[in-house]
């Protein structure tokens, strides 16, 4: 268990450090999410998704490929890159990528982690004073 200058924490303290963890967590990543976001879309990522997609497009055409479905292949590839910008816009701001039954679910297994975990802690602390 953790310990604190060789005495266990008490269920308080635990408290207080997930607090603090969680505190750390809702701030860095954010900051790291628009860092991501940033480099994605900067001025030289889109220069390096436009070489891909022409690339791409010219080894298609080079293949023998119809040019209707090369442009196809192409737009397609070029969503993925779009794709993988919305999930990061979106989870940048915040916002749920889960559908809410999955949301609500993921939120009763939450909790119920978190009762069990606050249930254990108590049976630890009642052990210690006795």
């Amino acid at each position: 268990m953790s310990e604190k200058h060789g005495k266990k924490k008490t269920v308080a303290e635990e408290a207080e450090e997930v607090r603090l963890i969680l505190s750390a967590v809702s701030t860095e990543v954010p900051a790291l999410i628009k860092s991501i976001i940033a480099s994605v879309f900067s001025e030289e990522a889109g220069r390096n998704m436009g070489r891909a997609a022409a690339s791409f497009y010219k080894e298609l055409k080079d293949g023998g490929m119809p040019d209707d479905i090369a442009v196809r292949m192409t737009q397609e590839y070029i969503g993925v890159f779009t794709s993988l910008g919305d999930l990061l816009k979106h989870a940048g701001k915040g916002k749920v990528l889960i559908s809410p039954e999955k949301g609500e679910e993921l939120g009763k297994e939450i909790e119920k982690l978190i009762k069990e975990k606050i249930a254990e802690k108590k049976r630890e602390a009642e052990k210690e004073e006795e």
